[in-house]
């Protein structure tokens, strides 16, 4: 089986399984491959290593790039020029409350389904849509289920494993025996998290605090909203746009106020006591939020940011996530 991959949440990996390819959405590694690129300057680090991953991957039959970031808009412009794997630039509006953006989301889905039917996959139809759709929403369903029994970075690596594996592996049952950690209740929220990155939770779990909250974009806000199964049957393309479209909340969002609403509502049900705030150094998207989530939220918040990964800057977040907990307690 063909494999497609992509990192961005706005890609429904359901749209690419019911054409019968393999969606693999890719959890980067910070150890930076030879990506042939000759400047590296003023790249965020997330896709830095994107292109790298992209470039050496010898497994991929194409790949799919959004327009949600504009370093991933240069991302695409740099494959295009440089690497040989078939790429798909994917307009993900920013705006989402007119019916004309929705509209659009809806014709880049069916280019996307073009594109993916020239590399060798097949137009569905619409009862093999839902079919695909019911698999990945009773999976997403399990690993929600399983949060409250599951420690925050396997939790984190449930909802990697869906969208890499597909929908068969799931964590196991809640009625499972294992607990998560106890500790001062944390929100983590922010951009994509790489594989190095999961070593936060064990760091926060090991000062004293648990992830209650995964508000990362590879995390539970990454997800899409539920299926309305009845819609589904009928109009399986406009139920599957209207969960990503208009369920996945983003500080790209114009307005972003429902990103907002959706923090509310979570961090008041699950007793949040502090934020952390992950972005990446050039990510302005996420910069430009810190500020307003401080004088919104009325918790404690600690502002991490990252320009890579190495030993020094490993140390001193552990530093700080270990202070910030002590003052918590």
């Amino acid at each position: 089986m063909k494999t497609i991959i992509y990192t961005c949440p706005y890609v429904p990996a359901e749209w690419i399984a019911a054409h019968g390819l393999h969606p693999f959405r890719l959890s980067l590694d910070h150890t930076e491959p030879d990506s042939a690129l000759a400047r590296t300057e003023g790249l965020c680090p997330f896709v830095r290593c994107f292109i790298g991953e992209v470039m050496n991957n010898t497994r991929a039959d194409g790949v799919i790039v959004t327009t949600v970031c504009d370093q991933m808009r240069r991302a695409f412009d740099i494959l295009v020029r440089k690497c040989q794997l078939p790429a798909f630039l994917m307009n993900v509006p920013s705006t989402w409350q007119s019916f004309e953006s929705q509209r659009l989301y809806i014709d880049e889905l069916k280019r996307l389904g073009r594109f993916l039917t020239k590399l060798g996959g097949n137009s569905p139809s619409n009862n093999a849509l839902a079919k695909v759709m019911l698999e990945y929403d009773s999976a997403r369903k399990a690993i929600l289920a399983a949060r409250e029994y599951l420690s925050a970075r396997r939790y984190a690596e449930a909802i990697a494993s869906l969208y890499r594996d597909g929908p068969d592996k799931t964590p196991d049952s809640p009625t499972s025996t294992e607990s998560s950690v106890d500790g001062i209740h944390l929100a983590i929220i922010g951009g994509p998290l790489m594989k190095q990155d999961f070593d936060l939770f064990d760091v926060i779990e090991q000062s004293g605090g648990r992830v209650v909250l995964d508000a990362t974009e590879t995390g539970e806000r990454g997800l899409c909203a539920p299926f309305d199964r009845r819609r589904l049957h009928d109009e399986p393309l406009m139920e599957l746009a209207d969960a990503y479209f208009i369920g996945i909340n983003d500080a790209s969002r114009r307005p972003n106020s429902g990103l907002y609403k959706w923090l509310q509502q979570k961090i008041a049900s699950r007793t949040v006591q502090g934020i952390i705030f992950r972005r990446y150094v050039w990510c302005d998207l996420w910069h430009a939020e810190v500020q307003r989530l401080k004088d919104w939220s009325n918790l404690p918040v600690l502002d991490i940011d990252t320009g890579g990964d190495n030993d020094n800057e490993r140390q001193r977040t552990a530093n700080r996530i270990r202070a910030f907990l002590e003052m918590l307690q």
